[in-house]
C-alpha cells in the first residue's frame, strides 16, 4: 500500500511539474508573441515615419526657393548715412554688408563656425543624429527641454523661414526644411547663405557687415582672432558683442580657439593668438546726428524710387561744426531748459543741426518740429516791408506811446526816447516803433513779406504781430535770414547731397534749386546795415566773434523763449532756447545765452572762411527820387496780394474763372479780404534832421554816443 502510495503521489509531482513546465514554455511563447508583433508594428510604423518624412523632405526641397533667391533676400533695408566729408556718421537698419562667397569666405572662419556651432557639419543629413540623442538624455535626465540640438542647417532654416519659439512643431518643421535643404543645396552654398544671413549683433547680419562693424574691414581680410570673435557672437549676440563688452567677447573668443585646436582646425600655436590685442573699430558718437538724420531720411521716400538694397546717403553736414553745434547748445542752454540750432550754408546746405540738448533723453527735434514764437526776432520781415516802402535807415522817427485798435505796445521798462532814426530803433529792438511801421505799411504786408521768405506756418494780422506772437520753426526762421545774406535771392534748406548704392552706382544727385530774388538790392543793403548795427551797438553784441556779423534777438513775454538768429561769411545760423512746457525760463533773453551760444558755434564755423565785408550802402531806386512819380514801376503781375490772414497770392494766379489777377488798385469785393498791397508813401511821424548842437554826449540820434549795458537796460528794456 505504501508503495503503491508513494508511487501515486511521485505520479501527481510529475504531472504538476509537467503542467507547469508547459505553463511557463506557454508565458514565454505568449511573450515572444507580442515582442515579435510589437518589433513588426515598430518596424512598420518605422518604415511608415521614414516613408512620411521622406515625403515631407521632399515636398519641402521642391517648395524651396532657389540658391540664388535665398542669397538675394533680406529683410530691410540698411542706410549708410555720410557726412560732407565722405566719413560715416551713422549707420541705420539692419546691415547685410557684401555678399561674401564660398570661395571668398576665410577657411579660418568656415572653421572658426564650425567648430563652435556644428563640429559634424560635413558628416550629418542637416540634423545631427547625435546631438539630438545626447540632447534627449540631458532632457530625459533632468532639464526641462531640449537643448544645443540645432545643426547649422537648422539655424539657417529658422532664420530665413521660420520664428524663434521653442515649440516642439516649430522644432519638427525646423528638421524638415533642414534635411530639405542639405537635399536641394551642397554644403557649401548652406555655409555660404549661412555666414551672409546669420546675424551677429549690433545690427549687422552676415559676416561681411560683423567684421565691418567691428574692425573696420570687410570680411575676406579677417584673421584667426577676429573669425574666432565673429564666430563666437551667434551663441548671444548681444552679450558677446565687442561694442557691449569687450571682455565677454574676448573670453568667448578663446573658448573658439580651444575647440578649434581640440577639432584638429588650427595648430596649439595658432591658438595661442592674443585675442585681447585685436583692434576694434572705435565708436563715434552719433548722439546730435540723430535729429539731422531723423529730418533728412524720410525725404528718401520722395526722392528714390522703391528699392531694399543697401544705400549709402552723403549728406551736407560737417562732423567739426556739428560737434562745435551740439557743445554751444549744451553749454548755454539755462539749467532745465532745451536749445536747438540750425546752420546753413549761403546755399541752402544744412551744415549742423541740433534738435535738443540730449538725443538719448528727448529725440523730439525743436530745429525742424518745434513751433515757438520768435519775439523780435520777427521784426525783420516789419523793417523789410518798411524799407520796401520807401523808409531808409537813417530816416528819422519818434519813439511815443501808441494805440492802435485798441492795442497799447509797450517797451520793455514802459519808457520811450523819444526822438530816433530807424537803425537805432532796430539796434534796440523798440517795440513802439515796429508797430507803427507795421500799421503803417499793413500787418498783411508784413505777413506777405513772411510768406516770401518761407514762413510756411499760420500768420494772423493781428497788430501784435509786429512782435513776433505767431508761432514759427527755427528753420524758418534761419532759412528767411539766410536769404538776407545770399543777397535777398531764396534759400531752399537742403541736407542730401546724393544718394549710391554700396557700389558707386548714384540713384539720386541734388541739384541747386531755382533761387528767385526775394527783394530789391537797395533793401537787401538797408537790411543788412540794421542787422549789422543790432550786433555792434544793440541788443545782440553778445553775438560778436571778431569779424562782421548781422543778426537779429528774440525774447518772448516772461522769458519763455530767447531767439538768436544771424549770418557771417556766408553761414547762417539760429538758435532758439526755451523749455518744452513753455514755462518761464529765468534771464532768459536773445542776447544772453542765445547770442552766446551763436558766438561759440561760428566762432568754430567760419574760422577757416575769409572775411567778409558787408554791402551796406543803399542806392535809392528811381521810384523814390521823384515824389510826384508812381511808386513803383514794373509788371503789374510782379505786386503781391495777401488775403486776410496775410497768406500771400503769387504773382499770375488766380483762384477765379478767369484766371485773371485783380486790377492794379482794387478794392475787396463784398467782404472777400484780398487786397492789393503796393508801396506806399510812409506815414510814420517823421522829423527834420537835427540842426547842429553843442556837443552833450548825445549822438545826432538822441541816444549817448557810448552805448552800454546801462543805456540799453535802462532806457530801452531788454529785447522783445
Amino acid at each position: 500500500m505504501d508503495k503503491r502510495g508513494s508511487r501515486r503521489k511521485r505520479s501527481q509531482r510529475s504531472e504538476r511539474a509537467r503542467r507547469a513546465a508547459e505553463e511557463g514554455r506557454g508565458e514565454t511563447s505568449r511573450l515572444k508573441v507580442w515582442f515579435r508583433r510589437a518589433l513588426l508594428w515598430g518596424t512598420g510604423l518605422a518604415v511608415l515615419g521614414l516613408i512620411f518624412l521622406a515625403i515631407a523632405v521632399a515636398f519641402a526641397a521642391r517648395s524651396l526657393p532657389s540658391y540664388y533667391q535665398l542669397k538675394a533676400t533680406q529683410n530691410a533695408q540698411t542706410i549708410v548715412v555720410r557726412a560732407r566729408d565722405g566719413s560715416e556718421l551713422v549707420e541705420l537698419g539692419p546691415s547685410y554688408g557684401k555678399w561674401i562667397t564660398a570661395n571668398e569666405i576665410p577657411q579660418v572662419m568656415k572653421d572658426a563656425m564650425i567648430s563652435v556651432e556644428d563640429r559634424r557639419f560635413y558628416s550629418h543629413p542637416g540634423v545631427d543624429p547625435y546631438g539630438l540623442t545626447r540632447a534627449v538624455y540631458v532632457w530625459a535626465t533632468g532639464e526641462n527641454r531640449l537643448g544645443a540640438t540645432s545643426t547649422i542647417t537648422q539655424q539657417l532654416a529658422r532664420n530665413v523661414f521660420l520664428n524663434s519659439n521653442r515649440s516642439l512643431d516649430r522644432k519638427l518643421r525646423e528638421a524638415i526644411l533642414a534635411m530639405a535643404m542639405e537635399w536641394k543645396f551642397s554644403k557649401e552654398q548652406i555655409l555660404e547663405l549661412y555666414l551672409n544671413k546669420v546675424y551677429f549683433g549690433g545690427g549687422a547680419y552676415g559676416i561681411d557687415s560683423a567684421s565691418r562693424n567691428f574692425f573696420s574691414h570687410p570680411a575676406t581680410e579677417l584673421s584667426t582672432a577676429e573669425a574666432a570673435i565673429i564666430a563666437g557672437l551667434v551663441k548671444a549676440p548681444s552679450r558677446y558683442s565687442p561694442t557691449a563688452d569687450v571682455n565677454a567677447a574676448v573670453s568667448r573668443a578663446s573658448v573658439v580657439l580651444q575647440l578649434m585646436r581640440e577639432q584638429g582646425r588650427i595648430s596649439a600655436s595658432e591658438a595661442q593668438v592674443d585675442v585681447s590685442a585685436v583692434k576694434l573699430k572705435q565708436e563715434q558718437g552719433t548722439n546730435s546726428v540723430r535729429y539731422f538724420t531723423d529730418w533728412a531720411l524720410p525725404q528718401l521716400d520722395l526722392l528714390l524710387p522703391e528699392t531694399f538694397e543697401p544705400i549709402e546717403v552723403w549728406t551736407t553736414l560737417d562732423p567739426g561744426m556739428q560737434k562745435a553745434a551740439t557743445a554751444a547748445v549744451a553749454g548755454n542752454a539755462p539749467e532745465g531748459a532745451q536749445g536747438a540750432l540750425v546752420s546753413l550754408d549761403r546755399d541752402g546746405a544744412i551744415l549742423a543741426l541740433v534738435g535738443g540738448t540730449d538725443y538719448v533723453e528727448t529725440n523730439y527735434n525743436r530745429a525742424t518740429n518745434a513751433l515757438r514764437q520768435p519775439g523780435s526776432s520777427w521784426k525783420l520781415f516789419v523793417y523789410l516791408a518798411a524799407l520796401e516802402a520807401g523808409y531808409t535807415a537813417d530816416d528819422r522817427v519818434v519813439d511815443t506811446k501808441v494805440s492802435i485798435g485798441g492795442w497799447s505796445p509797450r517797451n520793455s521798462n514802459g519808457r520811450n526816447i523819444g526822438e530816433t532814426n530807424l537803425r537805432t530803433a532796430f539796434a534796440y529792438s523798440i517795440n513802439t516803433v515796429a508797430a507803427q511801421l507795421g500799421n503803417e505799411v499793413g500787418f498783411g504786408t508784413v505777413a506777405s513779406m513772411a510768406r516770401r521768405f518761407g514762413i510756411t506756418t499760420p500768420i494772423n494780422t493781428y497788430p501784435a504781430m509786429v512782435l513776433g506772437s505767431n508761432e514759427v520753426r527755427l528753420l524758418d526762421m534761419t532759412r528767411a535770414f539766410a536769404a538776407i545774406s545770399a543777397g535777398g535771392n531764396s534759400v531752399t534748406p537742403y541736407g542730401i547731397v546724393k544718394v549710391t548704392t554700396t557700389d558707386g552706382e548714384v540713384l539720386y544727385q541734388h541739384q541747386r534749386a531755382r533761387s528767385v530774388q526775394i527783394i530789391p538790392d537797395n533793401v537787401t543793403r538797408g537790411i543788412t546795415d540794421l542787422l549789422q548795427t543790432a550786433v555792434q551797438t544793440g541788443t545782440g553784441r553778445a553775438a560778436q566773434i571778431g569779424r562782421p556779423v548781422a543778426g537779429k534777438t528774440g525774447t518772448t513775454s516772461s522769458n519763455k523763449d530767447g531767439y538768436f538768429v544771424g549770418f557771417s561769411s556766408g553761414v547762417t545760423t539760429g538758435v532758439w532756447m526755451g523749455r518744452d512746457d513753455n514755462r518761464r525760463v529765468g534771464g532768459l533773453q536773445g542776447g544772453r545765452a542765445p547770442a552766446q551760444a551763436f558766438a561759440a558755434f561760428m566762432r568754430y564755423a567760419v574760422k577757416d572762411r575769409p572775411v567778409e565785408e558787408f554791402e551796406t550802402e543803399v542806392q535809392v531806386p528811381e521810384w523814390q527820387l521823384d515824389e510826384e512819380d508812381d511808386f513803383f514801376f514794373g509788371d503789374p503781375d510782379d505786386y503781391y496780394y495777401i488775403d486776410e490772414q496775410g497768406n500771400l497770392i503769387e504773382p499770375g494766379r488766380s483762384d477765379g474763372p478767369d484766371g485773371a489777377l485783380p486790377g492794379p488798385r482794387q478794392e475787396p469785393e463784398n467782404g472777400s479780404g484780398v487786397e492789393v498791397i503796393r508801396p506806399q508813401q510812409p506815414r510814420v511821424q517823421r522829423v527834420p534832421p537835427p540842426r547842429p548842437q553843442p556837443s552833450t554826449g548825445r549822438g545826432e540820434d538822441g541816444a549817448p554816443q557810448a552805448i552800454d549795458d546801462d543805456f540799453l537796460d535802462g532806457v530801452i528794456g531788454r529785447d522783445r
